[in-house]
Order: structure tokens, then C-alpha cells, then sequence
């Protein structure tokens, strides 16, 4: 089938769907791990992920990010003290934290007395303006925050949750260290590369598989107000904020909505009662849908007319009117069929266009 010549870049397709203004095709975004990229890469004979992509007709996301140039880091430690050991689960390795820095202290008086927290003039920031030269027709992402992410690690994920309820004072006084730098590095990224910034990220993991992990009431406590200052200061910069809440967390998602996200991902609505045509409905006027493409059945074991249907069945059901980016809900995992991303990317191409 011959496709009608496209007449925007992939930065103009998001930002028309952003503006509520009909773009030439639905546009599409890519998630996957680096063993997915590499799979896919070597299947469509491409040197890198993005020329993979772009032969795809992907509109993918380029992020930046600064260079740490701070104090020397014990081999495979992070900023935060975090130390990582690869695991294999037989179907994908991944670097996981095996080390949680802060789990023995008691209080906000021991962490402050033993723990050195990062700080910011230990990246440079200058490099940011190279990594966006010559790919200025893609949407750009900087800055943003998820730092009760980066708690559970320092924690301990079970121990951060109990300190919601046991320990507030320290799940307080540490939140409040971790988006202070987040914050700062995200008021640094526009300072060096103004007006360039298209989406900034704030997100927090808040669902499980059949509802939020975190209440209602710690959510409106501990993540909110923080995420709220976030959003202001990204609107301030001129970027969109690109929201990403894991798994069923339907019932936050009009607190998030009214501290004014502009794109909710990752729509893990396969039975997580993240219902595609109620969230439409409900949400469809105010937000703009990242996702949908289920990687937990669909794409790793479907077939290639199945992620085709569901391809439809998004375009029709979030696509409708408008306000859609076709994507997978979450990291493509190693066991995926490449047929199955081909597939979904080929559908959308030819399907978000109608």
C-alpha cells in the first residue's frame, strides 16, 4: 500500500495532538528494554535504535540529560549510595538495587547525621545543548521527578511503606531532599536550553495490578503537593507534563487531573479496571492518553493480527476525536516477538491516519 507523503515532523505530530489540533497521522512513541532495542535492531538491520525507529515512522521521545562530573563512585553505586547487581529472570536481565543506603536509620536525626545527600553543582549541564543539535525535529524531554521511586531503594520497598504510617517525619525530610535536587536539576535544564523543552516527566508509580498501592490519603500527603510544584515550574518552562502512573490507579487520577498533567501513561488497562472507553469519557477533554498497547498479554504473546485488532481498538476507543499517542504500556520485554512491534507500529501507520 502506497502511504500518502507525511507532512509533519514527529515534534509537530505530538504538539498537535497536545494543542488539540488534528495532526497528519496519530503519532507513536517506543518503550523497550536495551536487549528489546538490540533484538530489533538486528532484525531491521540498523546500526542504532533511533534508525530502527525511524524506519518504523516512530515518534520517538529524545531525552537529555546533564554529565555527572561530581565525586568518584564505588563501581556500580549510584549518587544516592544505591548499588546495583544484574539479575536474570529468564525472560531479561536488569540492574536492580541489592543495596538500600538508608534501612538501618531510625530517624531524621541519624540520616542527617550520617547520610551525604547529592548536590547538584555535581553535574554539568552545559552538554545539554550538543544532545539535542540536530534533533530538534523530535519532541525533547528534561527534568521532572519521581522521588518516592528513588525512597523505596533507599529504604527498602517494604520499609518505605510501613514508613508512610510508622515514620512519616523521615519519609517527609527525605521526599523533601530528593525533589529539591530534582527540582534544581529541572530549573538548570531550562535555564540552559530555553524554550526547548517539550515534555517534562513527573510521575510516581501509585498502582497495582487491581488498585493503588498507596492510599488515597498518603498520595494527597506525601506525592501531591510536591508533584503539584513540579507541574507549576514545568508550565513556567513552557513544557508539557507527561504523567506516568503505573498499573490501576484510576481512582487518583483526577487528583493528578486537577494538578494539571497534560498526557496520562502508560494505560495498563488489560484487568486492572483501567477501563479505555470510561477513562475516555471521564478524562478524554482533559488529558491526552500515552500507550494502551498491553505488554503483559497482547505483544509478548499474541499474534500479529492481534496486535493489529488492538491497534484498532485503541485508535477507536482513545483515538477517537483526537488526543492519543499510540504506544506499549510499558517497556517491550526481551520475549516479545519483533513480528508483534513491527506489527504494531506498521498498523498504526496505516491505521492513524483515518
Amino acid at each position: 500500500m502506497v502511504m500518502p507523503k507525511e507532512t509533519m515532523t514527529p515534534k509537530e505530530r505530538w504538539l498537535a495532538v497536545l494543542g488539540r489540533r488534528k495532526p497528519d497521522r496519530v503519532p507513536m512513541d517506543y518503550w523497550g528494554t536495551a536487549e528489546t532495542s538490540a533484538l530489533l535492531r538486528k532484525h531491521l538491520g540498523c546500526r542504532t535504535i533511533g534508525q530502527a525507529l525511524a524506519r518504523l515512522h516512530v515518534d520517538y521521545v529524545v531525552r537529555v540529560r546533564p554529565e555527572y562530573r561530581g565525586p568518584r563512585l564505588p563501581r556500580r553505586t549510584d549518587v544516592f549510595g544505591r548499588k546495583y547487581a544484574t539479575l536474570g529472570y529468564g525472560t531479561g536481565s536488569y540492574d536492580e538495587c541489592v543495596h538500600h543506603p538508608l534501612s538501618a536509620y531510625r530517624s531524621v536525626e541519624e540520616i542527617g547525621r550520617h547520610y551525604q545527600w547529592p548536590n547538584p553543582d555535581w553535574w554539568d549541564y552545559s552538554v545539554l545543548r550538543g544532545q539535542i543539535r540536530g534533533r530538534e525535529m523530535y519532541p525533547i524531554r528534561g527534568g521532572g521527578s519521581e522521588p518516592f521511586l528513588i525512597y523505596k531503594d533507599l529504604r527498602g520497598q517494604e520499609q518505605a511503606f510501613v514508613d508512610l504510617v510508622e515514620n512519616p517525619e523521615i519519609v517527609h525530610y527525605c521526599l523533601d531532599r530528593l525533589f529539591s535536587l530534582a527540582y534544581e536539576d529541572t530549573v538548570r535544564t531550562y535555564e540552559q536550553i530555553p524554550g526547548k523543552i517539550t515534555l517534562t516527566y513527573v510521575a510516581e508509580d501509585m498502582g497495582g495490578q487491581n488498585d493503588l498501592m498507596i492510599s488515597l490519603e498518603h498520595i494527597r500527603e506525601f506525592l501531591l503537593p510536591r508533584m503539584k510544584r513540579m507541574i507549576d515550574l514545568a508550565r513556567q518552562g513552557g513544557a508539557v507534563v507527561f504523567h506516568h502512573n503505573d498499573g490501576n490507579c484510576r481512582r487518583a487520577i483526577p487528583d493528578m487531573v486537577e494538578a494539571g498533567i497534560d498526557i496520562l501513561n502508560p494505560i495498563q488497562w488489560w484487568n486492572t479496571g483501567m477501563d479505555r472507553a470510561e477513562l475516555k469519557r471521564e478524562f478524554g477533554s482533559k488529558v491526552v492518553f500515552h500507550g494502551a498497547m498491553d505488554n503483559q498479554n497482547t505483544l509478548p504473546f499474541g499474534r500479529p493480527d492481534d496486535v493489529r485488532r488492538e491497534v484498532r481498538e485503541n485508535l477507536d476507543i482513545l483515538g477517537k476525536g483526537g488526543g492519543y499517542i499510540l504506544a506499549p504500556c510499558h517497556n517491550i520485554q526481551p520475549i516479545t516477538p519483533v513480528e508483534n512491534i513491527i506489527a504494531m507500529y506498521e498498523a498504526g501507520y496505516e491505521f492513524g491516519r483515518t
